[in-house]
């Protein structure tokens, strides 16, 4: 009836039983009358405990060994699900990224995928079987291991779906979809039906952990629709699709959380040309990223310049960015951890006004200082304390009315 791509997380691989559910449904898949690739992440924790290994053995390990080691643990988990498959009456094989054809560039440890031949993908089809990938790897020209980032299964997924053109991506996971916000802090959010590129790719920068924001790049740029759905029970998920005209009459899709954030503000910076960029060069040779940014305006000569970063970088960013302060002729630096970034997020909010003051009405009302703001085409961010970010969250939940079970065609 068609080809069907599946990937399936580490928690969903995570253990015997759970590879037997796995098999069970590409078997059940198979005998529906599809192709089947299946995209499968290492066991749940087993990439940790690798690295914990790693650093172990060697305080500085290369990264051309660590790619070669990371990838070991999707190279186990496919062979066991080829395994359950096969146990159960199937006839399935596994791959590793470099088998399948997946050709990146020669960074280590977060590669790009170049291109993908399917080639032996395409002949196991042919002779009936179900293949299984192992995802989140690759192989360079060079002939080298190489591995796409924390998340790389998911890219994975999306890459074999365009390269075979396959008629359907499912990406399996330990929730049933992408909800209007993370159901931990926000009880009454409810599961999404269907989903712009553009919104989940800005949900999954603005803290969202259901997608690696490059897969759904990927998707969106070579047109790959997706599912993602629970790999526990059989109910529809979120379909990720193009965008559609109705799909703007839902204002805001859904409120993005992203703690663990630090924040610095130079003070007093020149009003001059190259000083920003003086800034942001030094962070970015000491490849920190930096999210949002926001500048004063200058009605002294001078402007307060201030942007947010992940925490584990604070200490290198505030080190490296102390001695330029003086340097550039700045008055003074502050820097702080302790905050966290909330996103409200909408194709809507391309054609309807209201949005920001809504945001800014209900976070005040309910006591949470804003401390910094960031906007693009469809999405409203702001950085708060983060003792008081599940509060603002459930606020600008019942402020959208997002917890009242909508479609995508619901205004």
């Amino acid at each position: 009836m068609g080809l069907i791509v599946q990937k399936y997380g580490g928690t969903s691989v995570g253990n015997v039983d759970g590879m037997r559910r796995v098999a069970e449904r590409l078997l059940a898949t198979k005998r529906a009358g599809h192709e089947v690739v299946a995209v499968v992440s290492a066991m749940a924790g087993v990439t940790d405990n690798l690295i914990k290994l790693a650093r172990e053995i060697s305080a500085q390990p290369t990264e051309r060994e660590m790619d070669a080691l990371l990838a070991t643990g999707e190279q186990g988990a496919s062979a066991l699900i080829a395994m359950a498959v096969n146990a159960i009456g199937g006839k399935a094989v596994s791959l590793s990224g470099a088998a399948a054809g997946i050709v990146t560039d020669g960074v280590h440890t977060k590669a790009k995928i170049s291109h993908i031949s399917p080639r032996q993908i395409n002949e196991l089809l042919a002779e009936d079987y179900i293949v299984v990938v192992a995802g989140f790897q690759g192989q360079s020209r060079e002939g080298a291991i190489t591995t796409l980032g924390r998340g790389g299964s998911d890219l994975t997924a999306i890459a074999l779906a365009a390269a075979l053109k396959a008629d359907d991506c499912q990406i399996f996971t330990d929730v049933d979809g992408v909800h209007t916000c993370d159901p931990r802090v926000v009880p009454d959010a409810s599961k999404i039906d269907e989903i712009a590129h553009d919104e989940l790719l800005e949900m999954a920068g603005a803290g969202s952990k259901v997608m690696q924001s490059r897969a759904v790049e990927f998707a969106k740029k070579f047109g790959v629709g997706f599912e993602v759905r629970s790999s526990m029970k059989d109910v529809p998920g979120t379909r990720a699709t193009a965008e559609a005209p109705n799909m703007e009459d839902v204002v805001v899709r859904a409120v993005s959380l992203e703690r663990n954030q630090a924040k610095v503000t130079i003070c007093g910076v020149p009003d001059r040309p190259g000083c920003a960029g003086r800034i942001f060069s030094v962070i970015s040779a000491a490849n920190v990223s930096v999210d949002m940014i926001a500048q004063s305006a200058s009605t002294t000569g001078t402007t307060d310049l201030s942007f947010t970063l992940h925490k584990d970088e604070f200490a290198i960013a505030e080190k490296l960015l102390a001695p330029l302060v003086s340097e550039i002729g700045a008055a003074a630096m502050t820097a702080t951890t302790g905050v966290a970034k909330l996103s409200v997020v909408g194709i809507g909010m391309r054609s309807h006004a209201g949005v920001a003051s809504r945001l800014f009405a209900c976070l005040g009302e309910a006591g949470v200082n804003i401390q910094l703001i960031s906007t693009s085409e469809i999405k409203i961010a702001v950085v708060v304390d983060e003792a008081e970010l599940d509060r603002a969250a459930q606020v600008t939940h019942a402020a959208f009315g997002l917890a009242t079970p909508r479609s995508s065609a619901q205004p």
